[in-house]
Formats: structure tokens, sequence, C-alpha cells
């Protein structure tokens, strides 16, 4: 199994990521801490933590601790057996174990059912209101259930400073509350989206007008426009934004998390799996 690298504020943050993106329980995996988060001034950090990890391995034992198991014989008597010839030790007598398959070839559970996505929405909004009240803000989060889709916005005072630079503390938290709200509930069906204090319609308005303002620079000029890295929901709306947009079209380029939208005149090679 491949490594994944995530970034977060701490430590525990960054390995939830990554057990979301292995898909595995925390028992189930191992990490390396790569970097951790400095401490600044007044309790403030400084920097994110960043962890590797993979779906631990599953290697046999070793032979220590295969000598290991079972009564120690008693000493044999001096002399005793010394013209005895033994024979080549094998292990063919000892029945072998099938190796466990990857995570990932296992036939999913069906004996359990489907979770409500009610249920789903009140976990959720219990952790969120949990998460202001232990930091003495005023607010709530509400939650709005319309089939397999919850979407909970988080309104209050000074609620805003859980949105962090470009939407990343906020990005966390959703993460935190699917973690709360949908791995815990064995749920798999919901699709569970947070927004604070209006984040996310205030980062669409202004990414779709900055996506506009390039398309104009790129049909003005013929030269493609390489934007700067973005995640997949933002990538998403500049996508969105020029779809209809004359003689301009888009398409992604790099890996995670440094991958970009490149905006460029309509017809010139492009190559995207967004």
């Amino acid at each position: 199994m491949e490594w994944v690298e995530t970034t977060a504020e701490t430590i525990e943050l960054a390995k939830n990521l990554a057990l979301d993106q292995l898909g595995v329980a925390e028992d189930d995996a191992e990490f390396e801490v790569v970097e951790e988060p400095k401490q600044g001034l007044f309790g403030r950090t400084r920097g994110e933590a960043r962890v590797r990890a993979r779906v631990r391995p599953n290697t046999p034992r070793g032979k220590n601790e295969r000598r290991d198991r079972g009564p120690k014989r008693a000493p044999r008597a001096a002399g005793e057996g010394n013209n005895s010839r033994r024979g080549p030790k094998s292990g063919s007598d000892r029945p072998k174990r099938e190796p466990r398959p990857p995570r990932e070839e296992r036939a999913p559970r069906t004996d359990m059912p489907p979770v409500d996505p009610a249920t789903v929405s009140v976990a959720a909004t219990t952790f969120l209101n949990g998460l202001l009240a232990a930091a003495s803000l005023t607010g709530s989060a509400q939650a709005t259930v319309a089939g397999e889709d919850i979407d909970i916005n988080v309104t209050g005072d000074e609620v805003a400073m859980f949105v962090g630079t470009k939407g990343a503390t906020l990005m966390a938290i959703q993460d935190l509350t699917r973690v709360v709200s949908q791995r815990r509930l064995g749920d798999h069906e919901t699709h569970l989206r947070v927004d604070i204090a209006g984040y996310r319609e205030k980062r669409r308005e202004a990414l779709s007008r900055f996506a506009h303002k390039v398309a104009a620079d790129v049909l003005a000029s013929g030269q493609p426009r390489v934007l700067e890295p973005m995640n997949s929901a933002d990538r998403k709306i500049v996508h969105d934004s020029l779809v209809e947009v004359a003689g301009v079209e888009t398409r992604s380029q790099g890996q995670d998390p440094h991958r970009r939208v490149v905006v460029a005149v309509a017809g010139s090679d492009s190559e995207s799996d967004d």
C-alpha cells in the first residue's frame, strides 16, 4: 500500500484526514509524523502538521516471535541424544496462514442497515454546537436535509474565526464533522457539507468574478493562464463559472495538494480528470 500525506492544524486532525483517504480504522494504519506545528505567541500555533500514513502491512511474525510460542522444553541430560541424527528443520508440517487480502479488495459489509440522514444531521449539529460552546462562542449550527444531501450552516458572533486562511480551518472542521457523524455511525450514503458565516457563498462569488477576469485576459492575449493551487471545491467553481464563456476552456493539471486550473483559448490541447 502506498503512503498518503496530509496536512492540518494538528497532528490528530492530519491523522483523521489520512484515515478518511485510506478508508481504514486507526488500528489498521501506521503513521509517520513528518512535521509538527510550532508553538507561537499567545498559545497560537505556526505552520501545519504533516503526516504520512498507509494501511498497516500484514507481515508474518518474526522468527523470534515464533520460537517464543508454546512451553519451553526441559534441557536434555548430558550426552542424551548426541548420537541421534536430526533431520533438516522444516516448516512443511505447520499449516500456512493465507495472507489477508488488502482492505480495498475485501467485500463491503451488506448486513448493516442504511443510516437515516436525519440521524447523521443530528450527530453533526450536536458536534458543531459543542465545538462552539468549547470555544465560548455564541452561535448555532442548523442543518438542511434534502434526500442524501446534508447542508449545515454555522452562524453567530465571531464564528468566522473557524474559517481560516482560504477556508483551511473550515475544511478541517468539515472533515472532523464527517468523522463524528458519518464514520462512527457507519454511514456511507449521505453527502455532508459544512458552511461557516456564509463563507462558501462569498468564496463562490469571489472566485467566479476572478475566473471571468482571467478568461477576458486569456481571450485578449491568446495565452493560457495557470492559476494558483486550489482544492477540488474551488476548482469546480472555476470550471462551472467558465463553462459557458465562449472562446475559452478550462482544465486541471498536477496532483493534490498542488493541483491547478488552467484557463486557455478553446481548442488548445487539454488534459483533465476533474
